[in-house]
């Protein structure tokens, strides 16, 4: 066999396999669905959904049980199916001439794959009447009472998953719910806690709320274990077991005054001293419990503990186990032995081993979500696989003698092969924290590798309905789990349509290699990308191309890593070296990662819920569909790969003409950037000057890819509220930069700081702006009109500091007002420069059209038309129907971008005109 097959290990048809079995996935998907609904349901109900499964299924099961005697006596004409009339067995004795192993209960199948010589073309040793492809053993019983009794098996499996899981899931409530800590938390109690961390401390993301940023804070998943209420003096502390998020605000009152000084640097040891603890540890804290945000979570309350000077150092009350302290010792040897690697590489080395991504800025983070990209951050099933595939070697042959990998090289038997991938699979668990994640990769990683290594492709759908059940039901709350979701969808893409794109693929032509890499990114994607839409409301066109530009490089940063992870305790040099061969791959996967972000058409905006999720499945399989006959035509395929390529890239020229935007002569644009600002003014040939950067890096980086803009002699920060300046490394990202001009009222202070780290990280000059300065640049000129050298007593504050600009462009004048209030508008109007202010073409209304304008500026300025730069159902009712309605009254048109979106203003100072995206 082997030797015609022209394989030593032979050649296994895929007939041999029969037909996929999918006996598991119907219960798999039941438990899964049970386990979902009744996490919130009360314990009657979920007594009463168990009661009816079991009752249910024991009535399929007696049902099938008696079909199956029934049918068992009326086999074969009334005789019992191994004996005569009477009941004595029947035995078949075996031919004298008989070869020993022959069989003696009929015929059998032969190889498939042998030469084919017998009557009618039958291989030798094939039955004559079993149908070519049917897997050897005794012939299904095909009557409709075997299919009536599997019939009843099926819905009794189902019925009796469904029931375990509803079991396990409305006990994992009912745990959340009891105790006193969800009772405090509903009346919002102060309480001092133990409580026994469960996760890695993790640094929040700062969002712009506002004018502001949100305060520094520090978030831990932990367990409450005794809780006494009213504080340090309450009551007596009282056990308890249950689920909380600990929210720890690093930056109280104290610290916000304008000094910065002492209380920041107090702010920021209790914020290393949080980050330092590790899981299994035991803190003492005291805080106010409130409810969880939003229904659902496996938590039972958010425990948010505010530092008041420094106060707020955790008082550890137990040490953290022995596991752990190894597993941190591990972890930090890997961040020590980064440190020296470039920003990127030092960021991405350890998330792509152990997840952590504590130094992944928010800048490269939006990048990896871009692209689909983030997936190899975060620890999955294929992190295992990896290292279990070094050890074992290719999957397919572990059960041969002929394996590879290390452990075959080394000479150590299968058994102990197999107590090393046990270990190797539990090391992972500890290193990489024995989080809900961690062990949903950890159990999909180890099965579906396990019945790889049967070489039966068979086994692999069993092995997944196998897993998910099983983690379902040790764990219901990754019942409700996007990422859980994700994980079975992308692994159950790679196990069935993966293999058959390839297939069809090779058929055609394309080389083994790129067919299985391009159908495993295609197959996932196409699986997948419907639930990213949900979680994004945007769909990425760059997903294929750069999983597939990056699949090469994962594997070697993963094995580096590891190889770091476990060296650098013991040999911090060797650790070192590994980490920068390590650093080539980690880098080439940043660098796909902000390429790919970078392009105009990386991605398009979707409904962002399960209806534009359907939308999105429907659409794909019918690309699907016609992309199967597209493969048929070479010269087609190439014409719409072209078509993808341009709207990928999307040159402005041909953008313009397609959409109309942006329009021929643009003088001046507003982008849509939510509750914030955001203005680009015309400089020329894909120049621009960029006048406030808005609160989020994303949206003022499209706005600008899709003008075209790729040089930036000047921004200008009108001042440093969040608003404005929090999305100042989108505008940096990918242009070159000639200088940041600000305002010289330098609060709030944290904001500053992040300016000038921006500008220092990509060294960029910082100019400070002051009333009398004049510009010009290729058919641009503005002039400075405030605030003035010397700070006036009007400018109490940052909005009342504000660049003020008058531009020229093309004969039409344009006043930016940033975010002046009355008492500067009014020192504005009794200034110098009041004279220029009269007859203006456009207005950028301040403050995002609040209603704290001066009317007699407006009154004076009578501009024709003025932009507001405002969020769509932005809290604070920007802008205020007064001063619309002021506006009007000077006869102005009034536009705004959270009704007209981007917006952008062409033509001449004779001829203006104004169009919305």
């Amino acid at each position: 066999m082997h030797a015609a097959s022209g394989s030593r290990l032979g050649a296994s048809h895929p007939r041999q396999e029969g037909p996929v079995d999918l006996r598991l996935v119907p219960p798999a998907l039941a438990a899964w669905a049970t386990a979902a609904l009744m996490l919130d349901a009360s314990p009657r109900l979920v007594g009463c959904v168990v009661l009816v499964c079991v009752i249910v299924a024991g009535v399929l099961l007696g049902g099938w049980g008696s079909r199956a005697r029934g049918g068992r006596a009326s086999v074969g004409g009334g005789l019992p199916p191994d004996g005569g009339g009477d009941g004595t067995p029947v035995h078949r004795e075996r031919p004298s001439d008989a070869p020993r192993d022959a069989p003696t209960d009929g015929p059998t199948d032969g190889p498939v794959d042998g030469p084919v010589d017998g009557p009618r073309g039958r291989s030798p040793g094939r039955a004559p009447g079993r149908p070519r492809g049917r897997p050897p053993g005794p012939a299904p019983d095909r009557t409709p009472g075997a299919r009536y009794g599997w019939s009843r098996m099926t819905g009794a499996a189902v019925l009796l998953c469904a029931a375990a899981a509803g079991a396990s899931a409305g006990l994992h409530g009912a745990d959340l719910r009891r105790g006193p800590v969800p009772v405090l938390a509903r009346e919002y109690a102060t309480v001092t806690a133990e409580v026994e961390l469960t996760s890695d401390p993790r640094p929040a993301r700062p969002k712009v709320r506002g004018n502001h940023m949100t305060p520094d804070s520090v978030l831990i998943d932990g367990e409450v274990r005794s809780v006494a209420s009213g504080g340090a003096a309450g009551t007596a502390a009282v056990a308890t077991r249950a689920p909380v998020l600990v929210i720890v605000d690093v930056r109280g009152r104290e610290s916000e005054g304008r000094g910065g000084g002492g209380p920041a640097g107090v702010g920021r040891g209790v914020r290393q001293a949080w980050l330092g603890l590790l899981p299994s540890t035991r803190v003492r804290v005291t805080g106010r419990l409130a409810p969880a945000l939003t229904g659902g979570d496996r938590i039972a309350a958010v425990l948010r503990v505010r530092d008041r000077g420094g106060r707020a150092v955790p008082a550890v009350v137990r040490e953290p186990s022995a596991a752990q302290r190894t597993a941190g010792r591990l972890r930090a040897g890997l961040r020590d032995a980064t440190d020296g690697l470039s920003a990127d590489a030092r960021a991405l080395l350890p998330g792509l081993v152990v997840g952590d991504t504590s130094r992944i800025t928010p800048e490269l983070d939006e990048a990896f979500k871009e692209t689909d990209l983030a997936h190899t951050l975060a620890v999955s099933g294929s992190n295992l696989t990896i290292m279990l595939a070094l050890l074992l070697g290719p999957p397919g042959l572990a059960q041969h003698v002929e394996r590879r990998g290390l452990a075959p090289r080394l000479g150590i038997p299968l058994r102990t092969t197999a107590l090393l991938g046990g270990a190797l699979t539990l090391g992972f668990v500890v290193v990489c924290r024995p989080d809900p994640s961690v062990l949903r990769a950890a159990a999909c990683g180890t099965v579906v590798l396990l019945a790889l290594a049967t070489g039966r492709r068979r086994s692999l759908i069993p092995a997944l309905a196998t897993a998910v059940l099983l983690l379902v039901l040790y764990d219901p709350w990754l019942a409700r789990s996007y990422g859980f979701l994700l994980s079975v969808l992308a692994t159950g893409a790679l196990l069935t349509l993966a293999p058959r794109w390839s297939a069809a693929l090779r058929r055609r032509g394309v080389p083994p290699r790129l067919a299985e890499a391009l159908a495993a990114a295609g197959a996932a994607q196409a699986l997948c990308a419907p639930v990213v839409a949900v979680l994004s409301a945007r769909v990425s066109l760059v997903a294929v191309p750069c999983n597939l530009l990056v699949e090469f490089a994962v594997a070697p940063a993963t094995v580096l890593g590891f190889a770091t992870l476990a060296t650098a305790p013991w040999a911090m040099p060797v650790a070192k070296a590994l980490a920068w061969c390590g650093s080539w791959p980690a880098e080439w996967i940043a660098g796909v990662a902000r390429a790919g972000a970078a392009l105009p058409g990386a991605g398009v905006d979707w409904p962002g819920s399960w209806g534009g999720a359907l939308l999105l499945a429907v659409t794909t399989l019918v690309a699907v569909l016609l992309g199967r006959r597209l493969l048929r035509r070479p010269w087609l395929c190439a014409a719409c790969a072209a078509l993808l390529l341009l709207a990928v890239v999307r040159p402005p020229p041909l953008t313009r003409v397609l959409t109309g935007w942006p329009p021929p002569g643009w003088r001046l644009v507003m982008c849509d950037v939510g509750q914030g600002d955001a203005t680009v003014l015309a400089a020329g040939g894909g120049t621009g000057v960029v006048v406030d950067a808005g609160p989020d890096p994303a949206l003022v980086d499209r706005c600008l890819s899709r003008l075209g803009v790729t040089r930036i002699p000047l921004v200008v920060l009108t001042h440093f509220h969040a608003d404005h300046v929090a999305g100042l490394p989108g505008v940096l990202r990918g242009r070159e930069v000639g200088a940041i001009e600000t305002t010289g009222f330098a609060e709030p202070v944290d904001q500053v700081a992040f300016v000038r780290r921006e500008a220092e990280a990509r060294r960029v000059p910082l100019l400070r702006a002051v009333a009398g300065e004049r510009r010009r640049l290729g058919p641009l000129d503005w002039e400075v009109l405030w605030p003035p050298a010397r700070q006036v007593p009007e400018a109490e504050g940052p909005n009342d500091a504000s660049v003020t600009l008058l531009v020229r462009s093309a004969g039409i004048r344009m006043l930016l007002l940033g975010d002046l209030e009355p008492p500067a508008q009014q020192a504005l109007a009794r200034s110098p420069a009041a004279a220029r202010l009269g007859g203006v073409d456009v207005l950028k209304v301040a403050h995002h059209g609040s209603a704290y304008q001066d009317p007699d500026l407006l009154r004076a300025v009578a501009p024709r038309l003025a932009l507001i730069s405002a969020g769509a159902d932005n809290p604070y009712g920007h802008p205020a129907p007064g001063t619309v309605a002021a506006l009007r009254a000077t006869g102005a048109v009034v536009l705004r971008t959270d009704r007209d979106g981007a917006l952008a203003v062409a033509g001449t100072g004779t001829e203006l005109r104004v169009a919305g995206d």
